[in-house]
């Protein structure tokens, strides 16, 4: 069964194809003869209440040297694709919100979309965990700087982050008495040029765990890889992503990773996120990665797995299962 597949992505251009988990999407399709697209953010549109697309032909080759060849872009209806993998990195904006929009009409149409455009608005990588408050230490999601600083004089040492960041972007460290802490605060809840519309800040009890890593475990049709990619800090730094310097060790998961992804996977398969990523350190669920979830080429390239192949497997059929219907 050969299938057209288009990826919106960032730029193909500025990845790194060593760490790039959608680049090893796009190797595994092709390695299976499927046709390949290429669409940025820019690149969708609707007519008349029809997803079109912007597409360019796509070749791929895993050769740092030159990873990828396009072909002129053209406006194509998006319903003659088979498959729209959804892979745009964070944050999910405005704009990422209407683009779920187009993406919905094509999938109203028969299109595979992954993940679905529906699940991705729903669910914000921070507070979709607290629909598992079982996994998860203790959190407090709230406007009111009140409020932020009670909790973090409860539990003594916190961590703060905004709901929309990734790659460990704006994510604080604070102890009760931090004479910081209200600065800290007035950063992450005040928005607009004069602080008027504030923004929600999640408060988490520190967890001393994130010494031996904060564990990306990929989750696929709701079944876990089984190995984890441990994202230990260097140094002085309390943050594990990779993007803030941390270091990637693939470990085996644990008795409480596969209990952390037994609690969450009805969910999953229900809301149809097909491909997902959650964040572990120590006993606790932290957050739950939806809209483009990393860390399968390091895996693949430490245990010599193909982690890809696993999710086109469940592409395939799929399709094929929406076909026979």
């Amino acid at each position: 069964m050969t299938l057209s597949v288009a990826v919106l992505m960032d730029p193909i251009g500025s990845i790194k194809i060593a760490k790039d988990t959608t680049f090893a999407m796009l190797l595994e399709a092709q390695r299976r003869g499927h046709r390949l697209f290429y669409l940025e953010q820019g690149d969708l549109a609707l007519r008349d209440g029809q997803p079109w697309a912007r597409l360019a032909a796509l070749s791929v080759r895993d050769d740092a040297a030159g990873w990828f060849m396009l072909e002129e872009p053209r406006w194509r209806d998006l319903r003659e694709i088979d498959l729209l993998l959804m892979r745009k990195d964070p944050p999910v904006d405005a704009q990422f919100i209407y683009d779920t929009m187009v993406a919905e009409q094509a999938e109203r149409a028969g299109v595979t979309v992954v993940n679905r455009p529906q699940a991705l608005r729903d669910c914000n990588e921070k507070l979709f965990a607290m629909h598992f408050p079982q996994c998860m230490a203790p959190t407090l999601v709230s406007r009111d700087a009140a409020e932020l600083r009670a909790f973090v004089a409860a539990h003594g040492e916190v961590v703060l982050k905004p709901l929309d960041g990734m790659g460990g972007r704006g994510i604080f460290r604070v102890n009760a008495g931090d004479t910081n802490l209200n600065s800290m605060l007035e950063t992450l809840i005040a928005a607009g040029p004069h602080g008027e519309h504030r923004q929600f800040t999640m408060a988490q009890k520190y967890i001393p765990e994130i010494t031996s890593g904060d564990k990306r475990i990929l989750v696929i049709d709701g079944e876990p890889v089984p190995y984890a990619l441990a994202r230990i800090p260097q140094g002085n730094e309390f943050r594990g992503n990779l993007a803030a310097g941390g270091r990637g060790v693939g470990v085996p998961l644990s008795e409480r990773d596969r209990w952390i992804v037994s609690q969450v996977a009805p969910e999953l398969r229900r809301r149809g996120l097909l491909f997902v990523g959650l964040d572990v350190i120590g006993d606790y669920l932290t957050e739950i990665n939806v809209t483009s979830p990393t860390c399968a080429r390091e895996l693949d390239a430490q245990f010599g797995l193909n982690i890809a192949g696993q999710l086109f497997d469940v592409i395939e059929r799929t399709r094929i299962g929406n076909r026979a219907a």
